[in-house]
């Protein structure tokens, strides 16, 4: 089928390689025409695994192309996925101008019957708005539908996630768009879960912000497990055996970050208030993970007099493993109060650097500064203090040891738990984590 794909993010990209990948004649759409020249050449302008092999590949069947045309793109394509961004506004609510965009330039270029499959995040009865808004801006005399396509990749295991995953849901209003995204989908080959749109939309908040629900959760245990002095390790262990609750989002650590989760609880949030309704439960959610990114901080600045020029180790730097992205990372808030008490930082991460200095250039900041190494132990040599705030293998890789042998003074702070208790402390290491 002839599809086109608007904006190639982590959602349009991997959602446009994929179909392509499965038989599909697939145009990328992005307004950046330094980007589309990137992707034309087989580089992927975000850090997924997998995803540049299959863009490669896909590129040379002639399967997949990009564009800044979207005229051209639109004019001739059975089916329009929408993938751009819906940021999280000051409010909370979600920032549905990209789309509007898309909808538009959708409206002045389709020439035949189109189905518009919204993939981005949106608040519930948005492709009921979509629907109209297009139609009341169509140029032409073609037929018009929209449905609702919610992702449910995680960055790091997009492309995995996209191919193999557990349940497609389709949200559609008619038996033509339903039977049109059902053949769409027939190549994956996986189970499709089809409702109403409105029920669509609901289903991608209710998943991400029960997950949400469930990390914050076992963040109040372990800060109680502290007070108490179980070991949250201990209980998430027995936890996991009960088939109710499952093994998976178990780890205690410093919350979430990263493009969904912190949106799409706020977002939530925000739209059961626009109804009258309060969402005790994700608001509580919100409230643990704010204050649990800098709990790390907070215990270390219990533990110092100052910070003021040391020199701090700060491993890992992205939201999580797997990915250069570093929206809502744990990182960014206490990179930032550890430059206002004048540490002098030296920080590593095996993606993430390029995004970092895009927020924190380096050298001086304000009373203190920041300096990007190669490898972990760079940062350790000689460091009063390290922090360690997302969990790569290469920083797994760092023996207790080595944080003794290093480090000025072998303190480590770990928000992901990567270390046995007893093995810090047999290695002489001062070793704080979460919730043991």
């Amino acid at each position: 089928m002839k599809i086109a794909v608007a904006g190639t993010g982590y959602v349009g990209l991997v959602a446009g390689v994929c179909f392509a990948e499965v038989g599909h004649d697939v145009t990328c759409v992005d307004v950046d025409e330094a980007k589309v020249k990137v992707m034309e050449s087989g580089v992927s302008p975000i850090y997924e695994d997998g995803l540049e092999e299959l863009m490669k590949k896909n590129n040379a069947t002639g399967r997949l192309h990009y564009t800044t045309d979207y005229a051209s793109a639109y004019a001739n394509a059975e089916a329009i996925f929408i993938g751009v961004g819906t940021p999280e506004m000051p409010d909370g609510s979600a920032n549905l101008s990209y789309i509007a965009t898309v909808c538009r330039q959708i409206a002045e270029s389709v020439e035949h019957d189109c189905l518009v499959v919204v993939k981005s995040t949106v608040p519930v009865g948005t492709n009921d708005k979509v629907e109209q808004f297009i139609k009341d801006s169509l140029e032409k005399d073609v037929k018009i539908e929209v449905a609702s396509n919610p992702e449910f990749l995680a960055q790091g295991t997009a492309v995995h996630d996209t191919l193999h995953a557990a349940r497609i849901i389709i949200g559609t209003e008619s038996k033509e768009a339903e039977a049109k995204l059902m053949e769409i989908y027939e190549p994956f080959g996986l189970p499709i879960v089809s409702v109403k749109r409105r029920s669509a939309e609901m289903i991608k908040y209710a998943c991400n912000d029960f997950l949400a629900l469930k990390i914050s959760y076992m963040n109040d245990i372990a800060n109680l497990c502290e007070l108490v002095g179980a070991d949250i390790e201990d209980v998430a262990k027995g936890m996991s055996y009960d088939a109710r609750i499952g093994e998976r989002f178990l780890n205690a650590g410093i919350g979430f970050g990263g493009s969904c989760f912190p949106k799409d609880t706020k977002a939530l949030k925000f739209l059961a208030k626009q109804n009258g309704y309060e969402l005790k439960t994700v608001e509580a959610c919100v409230d643990v993970n704010t204050r649990q990114k800098t709990k790390m901080f907070n215990k270390a600045k219990d533990r110092m007099i100052t910070f003021d020029g040391l020199k701090v180790a700060v491993l890992g730097l992205t939201f999580k493993s797997g990915t250069d992205d570093l929206r809502e990372a744990p990182s960014v808030e206490n990179i930032k109060l550890l430059l206002e008490q004048g540490a002098n930082i030296y920080a590593y991460d095996p993606a993430g650097v390029p995004r970092a200095k895009q927020q924190f250039p380096e050298g001086t900041i304000g009373r203190g500064s920041i300096t990007y190494v190669d490898d972990p132990k760079e940062a350790l040599e000689r460091a009063n203090i390290c922090f360690v705030f997302t969990e790569w293998p290469q920083i797994r890789e760092v023996k207790p040891a080595s944080y003794k042998e290093l480090m000025k003074t072998p303190l480590v702070y770990d928000g992901r738990n990567l270390y046995g208790l007893k093995e810090m402390k047999d290695a002489g290491v001062e070793y704080y984590s979460v919730g043991r």
